[in-house]
């Protein structure tokens, strides 16, 4: 039997549904508008950074998994997937100045001193020097701005990931289950220097959807799924995602739901990443809605369908340019959360903040795009 041929196409679905996310990540990340009721995290128990980290991993997947496949070039891969990491800790390091300045300006010129408290600003006039080698260290990270950092570790392991999922799939899924299990259970994690505790996305957690990822991005370069198409387990999900939507919408729905899970973790004594809802340690509920979704959106045929779409277009453009737009959207959250400590609240300033915000964006994505064709052009 024929080997399947490598898909050479790019999924308009993964453009599509990054540049959905870096919308939804810009909304949350900029709290107290009218918007943040209606982005998904209201509507189930995962919210845009799951969807985040998994799609950056089927990325990954699909993008360097040829260097892994056979006899090499190794190397070049390995080059390449760290370059990208740099890459990546250049954009963090640059945000994160960013943001702190955006932070200072709000407080000495705007009397905003609300920002040098919020997002663990506090910390650099608490511990100015602590401050100065954690920040370039990863292990202190402004909130809004700590998605690069786990992606960053994340993907500086990839290379041994993609070479190992190639060859034995499901050993490796097994190993990140494994670690993910171990991480909270016995509770450890990256430190977070000079504070207690560790990060807040912690990547032996949350190093299992990436690699899911990884391994679905790989299946996807030979033209097949790794997790195939079955109606019981679309059912399955279906049904998890409308019971995840009364439980996060229905009052007794979600009060029943939150009794049953108290008397599971009291006669059952499971552990307690399969009874909550912490992000850090990525848990059940969180993480199965977060899987849950993602398959059932991979099988539904009107969702490719509509991604193709022209109206798709400018969701497709920042998810093109998903590293570019998130860098820029930690940069806007900053300045429309200095604007919102400052300025009295109006349904209108948060219709120009949010749209103002997304609209820059997409000016931003559009100007890379142009200089990317423009830089084809020049090469042919």
């Amino acid at each position: 039997m024929q080997a399947p041929k490598p898909r050479t196409e790019r999924d308009p679905r993964l453009d599509v549904f990054r540049g959905l996310a870096l919308i939804t990540i810009f909304i949350n990340h900029t709290p107290g508008t009218i918007f943040e009721n209606w982005t998904t995290r209201n509507f189930g128990f995962s919210d845009a950074a799951e969807g985040f980290v998994l799609m950056s991993g089927i990325a990954a997947g699909m993008a360097y998994g040829k260097y892994f496949a056979g006899a090499g070039p190794y190397w070049a891969g390995v080059s390449k997937i760290w370059r990208r990491v740099w890459t990546l800790y250049q954009v963090h390091i640059v945000t994160t100045v960013i943001a702190l300045g955006i932070a200072a300006v709000t407080a000495r010129y705007f009397g905003g001193f609300e920002m040098m408290q919020k997002n663990v600003i506090h910390v650099l006039y608490r511990d100015p020097l602590g401050f100065l080698i954690g920040v370039p260290l990863l292990t202190h990270q402004l909130g809004y701005a700590n998605i690069l950092p786990l992606y960053s570790v994340l993907l500086f392991v990839a290379p041994a990931t993609l070479w190992a999922g190639y060859r034995w799939p499901y050993r490796v899924l097994g190993f990140a289950i494994l670690l993910w299990l171990a991480a909270a259970i016995l509770y450890f994690n990256f430190p977070n220097y000079p504070n207690r505790g560790g990060w807040f996305f912690n990547p032996f957690s949350w190093q299992l959807l990436f690699t899911l990822g990884l391994l679905t991005g790989l299946a996807m370069r030979e033209g097949r799924r790794f997790v195939p198409v079955r109606p019981w387990l679309v059912v399955i999900c279906a049904a998890w995602l409308i019971f995840a939507l009364l439980a996060a919408r229905v009052q007794v729905v979600s009060d029943a739901f939150g009794h049953t899970l108290f008397l599971i973790t009291e006669y059952l004594h499971l552990p307690w990443l399969f009874t909550a809802f912490d992000k850090t340690f990525l848990s059940v509920p969180r993480l199965s809605h977060a899987l849950a979704l993602a398959y059932v959106l991979s099988v539904w045929p009107a969702v490719r369908t509509a991604c193709a779409s022209r109206f798709a277009a400018p969701f497709a453009l920042l998810g093109r340019h998903g590293l570019a737009v998130f860098g820029l959207g930690v940069v806007l959250c900053y300045a429309a959360n200095g604007i919102k400590t400052v300025a009295p609240p109006s349904a209108l300033l948060d219709v120009v903040l949010i749209f103002g915000g997304i609209g820059l964006m997409l000016a931003f994505a559009w100007s890379k795009e142009a200089w990317r064709r423009a830089e084809i052009r020049a090469a042919a």
